[in-house]
């Protein structure tokens, strides 16, 4: 049995910690089953927004006459967008070993328990005071065999589809929608309800359903009853709540309806860890387990599934195991994004939670026509909605559609990371005329409604 200070099963996120502890002088064990580096930079964040970039030149040429110009598209060599786009997956794996110092032993293969200080990988046993859990997720299995989830798009190698059928109401279902479409890849995305992208606030999901149906075609009410596959294409039958029902046909079909625990993998009844009713592993706030000096971080938790929620407990950690930190990571904030166009980011809660969980609050909803840079985009549907504590101005939530809105967002968690109030934003210097001065009038407009609110108790 091979002695270690950490072991990480998971090399995702989790391999920065590997990184500092190695430079720290720790020996560290870091077992990764697939590339290095986990889904983010391999399967989904980063490879989803390169070929979005690719969708968002294709959509500003075919939308140019909003500004007057008249523009074709004479030609998209999709085989060379997605060549580009493997070749930069390619490299991922060893980019991330490069980062090792000698302190760093990777280990490629399926980690698993065999008691609560004991690993397996190899048929080898590995043991350390202290092992970290990041094994995130996976999509949830394609109902067939033949069918694809969001882990077969990259690489997409072989013949790319002339049509593709994507199932789920989610932003990868959306974000991957958007791609195939904008190439001219022929897609419907199929929607089980009237809602898509139902997490968001109500009012933001609204615009978005309306603008982002015009640029792809969407069968809402919908799901599949059959599925045949012969000569290399999808037979389906489709069937609407109202039960009437049609066959359709497409080259792929793609199933993005969810993300579920890894950790099937880890044969934790060889431990004490517990985990909850959807695989999920329990922890504390300090990240530990029931098992002393086994930590669980990012999806593996089904907490914050995000990459930017998974890096940040890593870094916490690293503090804890490292530098001997004493306090908890307490989120202020968690913001998330969805990167199609329209574009939505949000942060915090939404007009639907505060209504069921009975918070008191107000809302204000403005456009950013305000911002010359804004109407330069000659796009009349971005807006910014704040749900605000009526009492002491508190950001409860923000919710923005609109071009970069990611980017603008920055600005509001900025604001509520250093002191949390509306009037921050409200007395702030924004450079005229950009587009983050937008925010200017909603944050005006925020205020003034918790003034209102004020005057009648």
């Amino acid at each position: 049995m091979e002695k270690f200070d950490l072991i990480i099963i998971g090399a995702g996120r989790a391999s920065n910690l590997a990184v500092s502890a190695g430079k720290a002088g720790k020996k560290v064990a870091i077992i990764e089953k697939s590339t290095l580096g986990g889904t983010c930079p391999n399967r989904g964040c980063v490879p989803s927004k390169l070929l979005l970039g690719y969708a968002h030149v294709a959509n500003t040429i075919k939308e140019s006459d909003r500004h007057f110009i008249n523009s074709t598209i004479n030609s998209i060599d999709v085989k060379k967008i997605f060549e580009k786009t493997n070749s930069y997956i390619s490299k991922i794996d060893s980019k991330y070993e490069s980062r090792f110092n000698e302190n760093v032993k990777v280990y490629k293969g399926v980690g698993s328990f065999v008691s609560n200080n004991i690993i397996e990988v190899n048929n080898k046993q590995l043991t350390a005071p202290k092992i970290v859990i990041a094994t995130g997720t996976r999509p949830i299995k394609a109902p067939h065999e033949k069918a694809w989830t969001s882990d077969d798009i990259f690489p997409l190698e072989g013949d790319i589809p002339k049509s593709i059928t994507i199932v789920g109401s989610g932003f990868i279902a959306c974000e991957l929608s958007s791609f195939f479409s904008a190439i001219g890849i022929k897609t419907k995305l199929l929607v089980r309800s009237q809602r898509i992208l139902s997490n968001e606030d109500e009012e933001i999901s609204e615009i978005f359903k309306e603008e982002f149906s015009k640029k792809v075609d969407i069968e809402f009410d919908t799901s599949i009853k059959t599925i045949n596959y012969e000569n290399n294409q999808f037979n389906l039958i489709l069937e609407n709540k109202d039960g009437t029902k049609k066959e359709h046909q497409s080259q792929a079909l793609l199933y993005a309806t969810g993300r579920e625990s890894n950790t099937d993998t880890l044969k934790l009844e060889n431990t004490s860890i517990q985990i909850d009713e959807k695989g999920f592993i329990k922890r504390d706030e300090f990240f530990e387990t029931n098992a002393k000096g086994v930590y669980v971080v990012g999806d593996a938790s089904g907490k914050h599934m995000l990459q930017h929620a998974a890096a940040y407990e890593i870094n916490h950690l690293g503090k804890i195991l490292l530098e001997d930190c004493k306090e908890a990571l307490h989120f202020k904030y968690m913001p998330h994004a969805v990167f199609t166009e329209p574009e939505i980011s949000s942060v915090g809660i939404t007009e639907q939670k505060a209504k069921d969980e009975n918070i008191e609050y107000v809302t204000s909803r403005t456009n950013w026509l305000a911002s010359a840079k804004a109407m330069s985009t000659r796009l009349d549907y971005p807006v910014t909605k704040f749900i605000i504590n009526p009492k002491n101005y508190e950001i409860l939530g923000c919710h923005m559609i609109g071009p970069e809105s990611s980017t603008m967002m920055h600005q509001v968690l900025a604001v509520m990371h250093i002191k949390n109030d509306i009037r921050q934003l409200k007395e702030m210097l924004y450079i005229h005329p950009a587009l983050s001065e937008a925010l200017l009038p909603a944050a005006v407009a925020a205020v003034k409604e918790v003034e209102e609110y004020k005057k009648k108790f």
